[in-house]
């Protein structure tokens, strides 16, 4: 393609087109009905085909700064944005560009996405900004809201929130001024019907929330706080565990122990949510041997086996208290080499359930005084491993992406383990040799010996599914194509097989943990909706 483009530019004597701007006209000439829909070509000019190459399109926003409840030493505190963020990281330019207005980061975050060449019908909204669960429940209630309403009228004539929903001081809408504390116009409430109603277009909506993610301290996580992110549509919790040594918690001032870590991860797991873990080797009073133990420990102790995982190295930045430690030489990084090799070690271990979806934090690299500013330590650490004749086994690592064909032969397979009181079965489509995984279906089977959870009634000795996703190149809702594996019944068929799974274990329901704009799938399935659950009688089979 780009040879094409510079052989045309040359004989026209042009400056080479950019993808963007072809993909523009493209566009332009599809709505005046001038050309007809050419997948192919949309495919030839999408970039940075990753984005949408997981199944889904993530949309990232960034809340507003507010005080932190932690005291953590690593952690930077710059004026004006979210405590650990910093000028520079893409998501905070962009929420900095929008006054941290979430309906304009949302609508900025699809044009840009769209402009590139990804389809945004399945959209998962990742809500960053430190502590969520610290939050004015009125502020999240709204943000959230916002985030719904931005992808139901994206595309459509651009309204401002009712006139209900603003604050008194005028029209605009950036609620800084609204949710300050010391602010005379703060309002009472947001209006929980308004995040409900918003919720209920987006099951319908061309663009649909299916998942949204939020992150939080372990030692916030309560039956209380469970209910709340459901209602809000929550469907993954990031812990901000760091460590799995009580010593490094305590000494880097984190706030929480370990017990608190499983805690919260039992009580997630038993509400049907999806976990994730933030964790960082080289933290201050640690060591190579007490994070590669760390790491080994993730998962084979019962009491945690995250999910997923976002591995961020401790770095040294000028904003965080770890720099005055660093400058009277009480603190020491690991040098590259030995950070690598650390990964290396670690990635081997992690198992076939797991997801590593980041290996690196987006600092900007003049901003870290001491520390690794290997960027694409990903691809390092997959070198280093391709070299050693090793591999990882992690979910991130077999997807397959853009390597679909309908000649590819899939395989059932079934993984079960022991994690936090109940039983977990992964099941997944693959090929023969596992190097490419397609779709893939958490299943958790507990059965309450002693007292079942009050929390939702409709969870109560149901078999709980906490995940179904299909991967590969991202398509809309009614499409069909040759390039991906979405839409070939892989979700179904996994649903059908967790079904009967779950009937021959003695299970009467099984429910979903399903995100807003997925309840319309499962409800072609036999599920209706129920304490925010997907739910469906399992009658005996014929």
């Amino acid at each position: 393609m780009a040879l094409l483009k510079r052989r045309f530019a040359k004989k026209h004597r042009l400056s080479c087109p950019k993808n963007s701007a072809l993909l523009k006209t493209y566009h332009d000439l599809l709505k005046q009905k001038r050309v007809n829909k050419n997948s192919s070509l949309e495919r030839l000019l999408c970039t940075r085909e990753m984005r949408s190459l997981s199944g889904i399109v993530s949309v990232s926003v960034l809340t507003k700064p507010w005080p932190c409840p932690g005291r953590c030493l690593y952690c930077p505190d710059q004026k004006g944005l979210p405590k650990s963020y910093l000028q520079g990281e893409p998501a905070v330019m962009r929420a900095v560009a929008n006054k941290f207005d979430p309906y304009l980061q949302v609508e900025a975050r699809l044009k840009s996405l769209e402009a590139t060449g990804h389809t945004t019908a399945k959209i998962e909204l990742i809500i960053i900004g430190g502590t969520w669960s610290f939050l004015p429940k009125e502020y999240q209630e709204w943000f959230v809201k916002e985030c719904f309403r931005a992808v139901n009228n994206y595309g459509s004539n651009p309204k401002s929130p009712p006139e209900a929903d603003q604050p008194k001081a005028g029209k605009t809408s950036t609620f800084a001024k609204v949710f300050d504390p010391e602010s005379s116009d703060r309002r009472a409430s947001v209006g929980r019907q308004n995040l409900f109603k918003e919720q209920r277009k987006n099951e319908n909506a061309k663009r649909r929330i299916i998942g949204i993610t939020v992150e939080t301290r372990p030692d916030f996580i309560d039956g209380k706080e469970v209910k709340r992110l459901r209602e809000l549509g929550v469907t993954r919790v990031e812990l901000g565990v760091q460590s799995l040594d009580d010593n490094v918690l305590k000494k880097n001032l984190r706030g929480h122990n370990v017990s608190e870590t499983a805690r919260a991860t039992k009580l997630l797991k038993d509400a049907c949510f999806k976990i994730c873990y933030h964790m960082m080797p080289n933290l201050l009073d640690s060591d190579l041997k007490k994070d590669e133990k760390m790491f080994a420990e993730l998962f084979n102790n019962p009491d945690f086996q995250p999910d997923f995982l976002k591995i961020y190295p401790c770095v040294v930045v000028k904003q965080a208290p770890l720099y005055r430690l660093w400058l009277k030489k009480r603190y020491k990084p690991y040098t590259d080499r030995r950070l690598v090799d650390l990964l290396v070690k670690v990635k081997q271990k992690i198992p076939r359930y797991c997801r590593i979806i980041r290996i690196y934090r987006d600092i900007p690299s003049p901003q870290i005084i001491a520390g690794s500013k290997i960027s694409n330590l990903r691809q390092v650490i997959a070198q280093e491993l391709k070299k050693q004749r090793k591999q990882c086994s992690c979910i991130r690592c077999r997807e397959v992406r853009g390597n679909f064909s309908i000649k590819d032969k899939l395989r059932l397979f079934r993984q079960d383990y022991t994690a936090s009181g109940g039983r977990e079965i992964f099941l997944s489509y693959e090929d023969k040799k596992r190097q490419k995984l397609f779709a893939l279906l958490r299943l958790r089977l507990k059965l309450w010996k002693v007292r079942p959870p009050t929390i939702f009634p409709a969870l109560k000795n149901a078999a709980i599914i906490r995940e179904v996703h299909t991967y590969g190149r991202a398509i809309g809702f009614n499409e069909k194509t040759a390039a991906s594996p979405q839409h070939r019944s892989l979700g179904r068929n996994l649903i059908k097989e967790a079904e009967k799974i779950s009937r021959e274990q003695g299970f009467k329901k099984i429910a979903v943990i399903s995100g807003i704009g997925a309840r319309n799938y499962y409800r072609r399935l036999g599920y209706r909706l129920k304490n925010t659950y997907m739910v469906k009688s399992l009658a005996p089979e014929k």
